[in-house]
């Protein structure tokens, strides 16, 4: 699995880097030392995504030499702690030993101060966290390992951005003092990737997961094939990867996941408690498999590879029997190897399947997900057939979408659909910023960072009972991108934004508010190498 960039790709990410990569200073730090005796801390609620509940006050706690993080014995803990410790070494300088001690629900792990990490009866949820800091320690309480694992997140922006550096740094690493009582508005805060128009390594998603992580998403979406790439083997159809997956847009040499390399992404996003939701786009969006065998034609003729970015002019052959041998044989595979509880199944931009073949071939591939334990998710051209009990429906339309369309969402959402957020032109992270973004689209509009931020999801489809909104989710097409640095150039600014509408209280939900927290996340991007769009709508911190 040899990632190749495009012979172009060296020479745009050097322009890109070099124009619009900031370099981290320990000059650049602005809630380093202030001066006189007390450092300064970040504030409480400077944090994104925006806490629910915020009482400052206390003294403040400063991590030294002598911190340790101290555990509760109950599973999944001890994992979050050693995270922590792990995140916070190369900068602090210091060992931060993780102890175990105490037990569910007993209190303070140790008496001599530090970091404890406990698991406790409480409002919390499944995500939710409570984060007590005062001057002789910092107490994150949960009822489940998630919430302690984003209270660990909310934990390190409090700390100088400097903190993720990985050399030692000067410090002073001090904690605001106060409570943050948190739990998230959605279930479901997803970022998909596309890895089947251009590749990525294990490597290069994990890199995105640990971004993820940093806001407190809980599902990564790999679209795993499309017309210029089939990305994950299957043994049972060999040359889904050893042909489909041979080339991807622009003719590069593309790759695949073997199951062992996808089972390492699921144990990697789990340990930063995301659930992977693979996709297998079809009926449309095929061509890499019809390519790879002729019988799933309806012709019985194989189409040439395709690496164009063209879309709706491949489908599987539904009136054959053996395309629901072949979707068999896939989900089989796919969901043997998936933890979670969901398959996602595509379904859009179907146009060369006629409407009564679509929905022919929702009623038999639907059936297949079920019977292999998992929940369909499909995009919102789903709600066009007869979605199964329990599906959820992705929208990805647009303001401008036609109001039949919507309507027929809303319909299916009243019939008890769930819907998963995803508005085109509001958060899909390929969209150009503005008409010179050297990288991305334009086709649902230019995407700024406010826009991308300052909407409601709870409000946003006409007719669609609140209860009904499932979450929020941030696609990332990857026509035009193949590095990590042109993800994270897409993703950020506007990634930590999604987060926020998926987590935060909508009552927290302030533009100007937003936009002042979010200049501040600037150096701690610095510090973590992450490539980012100076949006001029931001007043960033100077360079220093």
């Amino acid at each position: 699995m040899t990632r190749h960039h495009r012979p172009t790709t060296t020479s745009r990410v050097t322009r890109l880097l070099g124009s619009l990569l900031l370099v981290a200073t320990a000059g650049a730090v602005t809630t380093g030392a202030a001066p006189g005796p007390a450092p300064a801390t970040v504030p409480l609620d400077r944090v994104i995504p925006a806490p629910a509940s915020v009482r400052p006050g206390g003294d403040p706690y400063r991590i030294t030499s002598g911190t340790r993080v101290h555990v509760d014995d109950a599973p999944g803990v001890r994992p979050v702690g050693d995270y922590l410790a792990a995140v916070l070494r190369p900068a602090t300088g210091y060992r931060l030993l993780v102890t175990s001690g105490g037990s569910r629900g007993s209190g303070d792990a140790r008496e001599d101060g530090g970091i404890r990490l406990r698991l406790a009866p409480g409002p919390y949820g499944e995500e939710g966290y409570r984060l007590h800091s005062a001057r002789d320690g910092v107490t994150l309480t949960a009822a489940h390992p998630a919430g302690l694992f984003h209270g660990v997140q909310t934990l390190r922006q409090l700390l100088p951005p400097a903190v993720e550096k990985g050399t030692r740094q000067p410090g002073p690493w001090v904690v605001a003092g106060g409570t943050i009582e948190d739990t998230p508005r959605y279930g479901w805060r997803g970022a998909m990737l596309d890895v089947s128009r251009h590749f990525f390594t294990v490597d290069e998603v994990k890199r995105h997961i640990d971004r993820l992580a940093l806001y407190k998403f809980n599902r990564l979406h790999l679209h795993l094939s499309d017309d210029q790439g089939w990305r994950i083997a299957v043994d049972s159809w060999p040359r889904l990867t050893a042909h489909g997956g041979s080339t991807e847009v622009g003719g590069g040499p593309g790759g695949h996941y073997t199951k062992a390399q996808y089972r390492e992404i699921v144990r990697y996003a789990a340990s930063r408690h995301l659930e992977v939701v693979p996709e297998i786009d079809m009926p449309g969006h095929t061509n890499a498999a019809l390519s790879s065998y002729a019988e799933l034609n309806c012709d019985g003729q194989a189409p040439p590879l395709y690496t164009g970015t063209e879309v709706g002019f491949s489908s599987l052959c539904v009136g054959k029997e053996i395309t629901y041998d072949f979707v068999d044989d896939v989900v089989r595979e796919l969901a043997a190897l998936t933890p979670g509880p969901y398959l996602h199944i595509g379904g859009d931009e179907a146009h060369s399947t006629s409407h009564g073949e679509y929905v022919r071939f929702m009623e038999r591939v639907q059936p297949v997900v079920a019977a292999y334990g998992k929940t369909v998710v499909g995009w919102h051209q789903l709600t066009g057939a007869e979605p199964a009990e329990g599906a959820l429906a992705q929208y990805w339309g647009l303001d401008g979408t036609p109001a039949a369309e919507k309507a027929r969402v809303a319909e299916a959402a009243r019939n008890g659909t769930g819907l998963i957020l995803s508005p085109a032109d509001r958060v899909y992270l390929d969209m150009k910023y503005t008409a010179d973004t050297p990288l991305g689209l334009a086709w649902a509009g230019y995407v700024e960072v406010r826009r991308s931020y300052d909407w409601d999801p709870g409000a946003y489809l006409p007719g669609v009972p609140a209860s009904a909104v499932r979450g929020v989710e941030a696609p990332l097409w990857t026509e035009t991108l193949d590095s990590s640095e042109e993800l994270e150039f897409m993703s950020f600014p506007r990634l930590p934004g999604v987060a926020e509408l998926g987590w935060s209280p909508a009552a927290t939900h302030d533009w100007e508010d937003y936009r002042l927290r979010l200049a501040a996340q600037a150096p701690r991007w610095e510090a973590l190498g992450i490539a980012y769009h100076r949006s001029p709508q931001v007043p960033w911190p100077d360079r220093g």
